[in-house]
């Protein structure tokens, strides 16, 4: 009997969940870690789930020659609570995506000009390696370590994809030498010589 009942609530639970066809993000609400609260549906309109951000490039006139344009909630809350989102990728030439992960997805790259040599670290340390060329598409698994670098004589652009609608960011370089992370205690974790991690906070604007 309360095996019965248990099942009739559970019904009724899944029923009522997907009354909610969607959760567009309420961008001047709270956000929380399930992402940002849903917009009323009297105030949603057919533009919360388009977006034209990613048809203009990036600049990539700085130091890695490269730029990402989001299309995560904050940009597109269409996407709140829905698993995906996208981003563009471009690189000029001799641009690079340092080493990076993403904590809350997985990524799909679609190469749509130019070539990129992309790669990513697994948790047994095997590294896996390809040139991308037009067309070409890679996934990097949730949370791994992995870079894009342009391999061509041009600039070249990619489309992303995440398995989240904010799959978070975190670049290595930047993490140890654009932080205020102690030198010594870097030279100490990461075995590099103090003048060299001394050199790379200079570039890159860290301190300590």
């Amino acid at each position: 009997m309360i095996l019965i009942i248990f099942l009739v609530f559970s019904l009724f639970s899944f029923s009522h969940a997907s009354v909610l066809d969607f959760c567009v993000a309420d961008l001047a609400g709270p956000i929380g870690p399930a992402g940002y609260s849903c917009k009323k549906p009297s105030k949603v309109t057919a533009d919360d789930f388009a977006y034209s951000g990613l048809a203009i490039a990036g600049n990539t006139s700085n130091i890695i020659k490269a730029a990402v344009t989001p299309a995560f909630d904050a940009q597109f809350p269409g996407v709140n609570g829905l698993g995906i989102s996208a981003a563009r990728l471009d690189l000029a030439r001799g641009g690079v995506i340092p080493l990076h992960t993403h904590p809350g997805a997985s990524e799909l790259l679609v190469v749509i000009q130019g070539s990129i040599l992309a790669g990513f670290i697994s948790s047994d340390n095997s590294v896996y390696i390809k040139k991308l060329n037009k067309g070409d598409v890679m996934v990097f698994p949730q949370g791994l370590l992995h870079f894009q670098i342009n391999a061509g004589g041009s600039s070249a652009l990619a489309i992303v994809s995440f398995s989240s609608s904010n799959p978070g960011l975190q670049i290595l370089d930047f993490a140890l030498f654009k932080s205020n992370f102690p030198t010594p205690l870097i030279v100490e974790t990461t075995f590099l010589d103090a003048a060299l991690v001394k050199k790379l906070k200079g570039v890159l604007g860290g301190s300590g």
